[in-house]
């Protein structure tokens, strides 16, 4: 049976997930970036979403939420929408169009590789680029969508809770976005200049756009306009409000003062812990959460990053690899039937193998995730060289990659 109110709702989700990407991540990464190379950062957001959109129509919507083969990949039956139409889904869309839920889903599918960019933003091929994008949506985003959230994936059958994507989009993002950094290596100057923002405006508008979108991301999932929608709704903001504001004031007592990049970055981090945790806890556990991922990201990126000396560039990996990580390991700890009937109750409400189940799952993600990445690296690098010339660099992608330039000087 069609419910138009639940239709309306995942449509209008949807085009909240795409402002996401465009132009949230879009601006949020590139006021990051210096003068040089911020249209690189738009045009590969950009072009993302054209990529995904057609490769998501052709064949990853089929290989993501197709039938079912041995719990590993959807098979190829819905190449380019086939016998996908306007009727609900028993198995996916009961009240609302199959299109709406696989659109719905796209959107899922642009941002992932999208969250990738702020690992090896300044200093890759646009060629390399587009070529890596499909490939790893292809066999990293399509495989581990199925597993996870595909009737008959093997990580759904196991029970593991991961609501928006706290598994399928952030940790296999961010893990992704950890390997390429490491393997294409520092920026020309990196740990000997100041590297610094160009423009934090563009970042704070950016993650403005962020938080607005993430109503859709996370509540849109509940796919109706229920009370689920609304309990995710509701401890997605709470969750970031805590973030954004634990983080600046860990930074204050830290380095003296707080900055708007701190909670700017905390409320992203916030976002991204309760993502797979959104529809399965309570207001005021959505709150610790948020409290402890502000805590642990702002470990990851203020010291541990420099301690190490890798440079992921715009935190890719310190804020959705590690807050998505926390986000699924908080989830087995708070989750409760009560919120949820079709989840599960975590490690404080009486369930151990909850906590089993999400460890297990965010084990094998980081490694699916890491050793594919690894892989599509070294072929993508053999093939045409992933990272661009010095000189290119040091000019700066906008006027080597593209031929263009962000600000125009009148002399």
């Amino acid at each position: 049976m069609m419910n138009s109110g639940d239709t309306a709702w995942v449509l209008t989700a949807s085009a909240l997930v795409l402002l996401m990407t465009i132009p949230g991540l879009a601006f949020f990464y590139g006021g990051l970036v210096r003068r040089k190379n911020v249209l690189s950062i738009l045009m590969q957001c950009f072009v993302i979403v054209c990529v995904v959109s057609l490769q998501w129509m052709l064949f990853g919507y089929s290989l993501a939420f197709g039938p079912d083969f041995h719990g590993i990949i959807g098979k190829l039956d819905w190449m380019g929408l086939a016998g996908v139409g306007s009727l609900p889904n028993p198995d996916y869309s009961k009240g609302i169009p199959h299109y709406a839920f696989m659109i719905f889903q796209a959107m899922f599918a642009i941002i992932t590789p999208a969250l990738i960019i702020g690992a090896y933003a300044e200093r890759v091929k646009f060629s390399a680029f587009l070529v890596f994008t499909l490939l790893w949506t292809t066999f990293v985003y399509d495989p581990l969508a199925h597993w996870v959230w595909g009737v008959g994936g093997w990580m759904r059958n196991l029970g593991a809770l991961d609501f928006a994507g706290g598994i399928v989009v952030h940790v296999s993002s961010g893990i992704s976005a950890l390997v390429l950094a490491l393997l294409l290596g520092k920026r020309i100057g990196y740990n000997h200049q100041p590297i610094r923002p160009h423009n934090l405006p563009f970042t704070v508008l950016g993650a403005a756009l962020l938080w607005f979108g993430w109503f859709g991301f996370n509540a849109g999932s509940a796919l109706a306009a229920d009370g689920l929608a609304a309990n995710a709704f509701v401890t997605t903001h709470i969750a970031t409000a805590a973030a954004g504001l634990t983080w600046a004031l860990v930074e204050w007592w830290h380095n003296g003062t707080p900055t708007i990049l701190g909670a700017a970055t905390g409320a992203v981090a916030g976002l991204v812990a309760v993502t797979p945790a959104c529809g399965f806890v309570n207001p005021m556990n959505a709150m610790f959460i948020g409290m402890i991922v502000a805590v642990v990201c702002y470990i990851a990126v203020a010291i541990i990053k420099g301690k190490l000396g890798y440079d992921d560039s715009l935190d890719a990996f310190g804020v959705h690899g590690v807050g998505g990580t926390v986000g699924t390991i908080a989830t087995g700890l708070f989750a409760e039937k009560v919120v949820n009937a079709a989840g599960a109750d975590g490690l404080l409400f009486g369930n151990a193998h909850q906590l089993y189940v999400q460890s297990l799952s965010l084990i094998v993600t980081v490694a699916f995730a890491a050793i594919m990445t690894f892989i599509l690296f070294k072929i993508v690098d053999a093939m045409m060289g992933m990272r661009v010339e010095e000189h290119n660099e040091i000019v700066g992608l906008d006027l080597t990659q593209q031929s263009e330039a962000a600000y125009t000087v009148i002399e």
